[in-house]
């Protein structure tokens, strides 16, 4: 996979190819991840400083996670079918489109179904209601489902830029009048409704494909597509989504607000670099497999990317776990400090082998996919399960648990499917570990002869973080990381760094 080069798909109509780099669609899904990242976490800041207490967000964290269950199917997999298909025309959108209306009432139906039980499980009648807005929302999430998988389809990123920024502007907005208004833990509820109704009216604008008048025919392959990967989703939903639930049953909303607060900072962090990019490379690595090509230097790639990205990034995380709490959510939340610190070193594991879904998805071994995914679902939740035991920082402690876990389950599955060169792998492993190193450094040293963690000033961690991107990037340099290339290959599509582009030739 050259990174330069543009992945011609057809159109929805099948008529003629729209282009757009790999490079250029992740220039554009990035700037949508990073601005709703920015919008979102703005105004958690906001609400979590000076409006909800840890109980309040621990309250909606439980009711999210009870509904995200449910939630596994709203996509019903359609995302993943309209990408790998051939061609699209009308009919099969208005199939598709159908299909994701009629599942978006199972789901929201599922979800209200569960409210009265969830209330009297936690002995929390709030949790009825708020249940009930979150089920309304899912009721808007067809008009983005096809859409979105028609504009990914053609890496037309921008429309995925305006839709995941448009409703992160509604969410936020909303949830910050009403918190600032009294409302509670409904403030986020209803915040999660109007980025249901943003999300899918824009994409209605950007890309009409209206789920009426029904078309249920010949829908046979779409639901047997997603019925398969409906089940991988619930199986992994079940070990991603009852942390909040287990923690609040055993251990009370104060400890699963503070948990929700770390598990989310983490989540959002490392979502910011690396889940918009996900959305690039599933239709770049379809090209490819299309194509008949090796898909191991591909993902050497890829690889080298996220590690050389995502460890710094987390590990930075987790070293100013103290300031970063203190600064932005006071005292009252300070205990999520040690939880995030363990929490964002988890997240190195889990990053290292990046497409683990979606590469088995793409070279059709669902089937064996859902065995890993059961097994990884039984490891998750039993891990949590006993670290509650030993109290919050044992449920943290779990989750590293989990992490090593993780990768050993599914390094052999993924090598033996990709063929990837694991002595290559190594190399670029080690390279991006002395560059996590080498960011690092300054904080460190800032911690060990200027000013403790627990009384560093903003602009002193800003100075220590700044000379840690700058020796990250001299590492990078100095060690010609394979991914250094392409990191400022995606920097070249903005004006301001195309004049760098010479220090990646050099680094060749």
């Amino acid at each position: 996979m050259t990174a330069d080069t543009p992945f011609e798909v057809l159109d929805e109509s099948g008529r003629e190819p729209a282009t757009m780099s790999v490079r250029g669609a992740a220039v554009w899904a990035m700037a949508g991840q990073y601005l709703s990242f920015g919008i979102q976490f703005i105004t958690s800041v906001i609400i979590s400083r000076f409006f909800l207490s840890p109980a309040e967000v621990g309250l909606f964290s439980i009711a999210l996670a009870a509904a995200m269950l449910a939630s596994v199917l709203q996509d019903f997999g359609l995302s993943r079918y309209i990408s790998g298909l051939p061609k699209v025309d009308d009919a099969e959108i208005a199939r598709c489109s159908s299909v994701a209306l009629l599942f978006s009432f199972i789901v929201s139906g599922l979800i209200a179904a569960a409210a009265w039980p969830m209330a009297a499980l936690y002995n929390q009648p709030a949790l009825f209601p708020i249940l009930l807005i979150i089920a309304s929302s899912y009721l808007f999430i067809p008009l983005a489902v096809v859409p979105m998988a028609l504009l990914g389809r053609t890496m037309s990123f921008r429309g995925h830029f305006t839709i995941n920024v448009g409703g992160a502007l509604a969410q936020g907005v909303v949830a910050l009048v009403l918190a600032a208004s009294g409302f509670s833990a409904f403030a986020l509820a209803w915040g999660t409704l109007a980025c249901g109704i943003a999300r899918g009216v824009i994409a209605q604008v950007l890309r009409p494909a209206l789920p009426w008048p029904l078309r249920l025919d010949k829908v046979k392959p779409i639901v047997g597509t997603g019925s398969r990967l409906s089940l991988l989703y619930a199986t992994g939903a079940l070990g991603t989504r009852t942390p909040d639930m287990i923690v609040g049953k055993t251990l009370g909303l104060m400890a699963v607000g503070l948990y929700s607060r770390a598990t989310s900072l983490s989540d959002q962090f490392r979502m910011l670099i690396s889940g918009a990019i996900g959305s690039v490379f599933y239709p770049a690595f379809a090209r490819i497999r299309d194509r008949g090509d090796p898909l191991g230097p591909a993902y050497l790639r890829v690889c080298a990317g996220y590690s050389a990205v995502i460890w710094p990034g987390m590990a930075g995380l987790a070293l100013a776990s103290t300031p970063i709490v203190h600064l932005l959510y006071g005292e009252a939340w300070m205990g999520v400090a040690p939880l995030l610190l363990i929490i964002s070193l988890t997240e190195i594991l889990l990053v290292s082998l990046p497409l683990h879904t979606d590469l088995p998805i793409l070279m059709g071994k669902l089937n064996k996919l859902l065995v890993f995914n059961i097994t990884d679902t039984v490891l998750s939740v039993s891990l949590l399960v006993v670290g509650c035991f030993w109290g919050l920082e044992g449920a943290a402690l779990s989750r590293l648990v989990y992490g090593v876990a993780w990768l050993a389950l599914y390094t052999r599955f993924l090598h033996g499917l990709v063929q990837f060169d694991a002595r290559a792998l190594a190399r670029v492993y080690s390279k991006s570990a002395v560059a996590t190193l080498a960011a690092l450094a300054p904080l460190a040293l800032t911690y060990m002869f200027i000013v403790s963690p627990e009384e560093i000033g903003f602009l002193t961690l800003s100075a220590a973080v700044g000379a840690g991107v700058v020796l990250w990037l001299a590492a990078l340099a100095l060690l010609r990381h394979p991914a250094l290339e392409d990191l400022l290959g995606i920097a070249a599509h903005l004006p301001i760094a195309r004049n760098f582009r010479p220090i990646a030739k050099w680094a060749r």
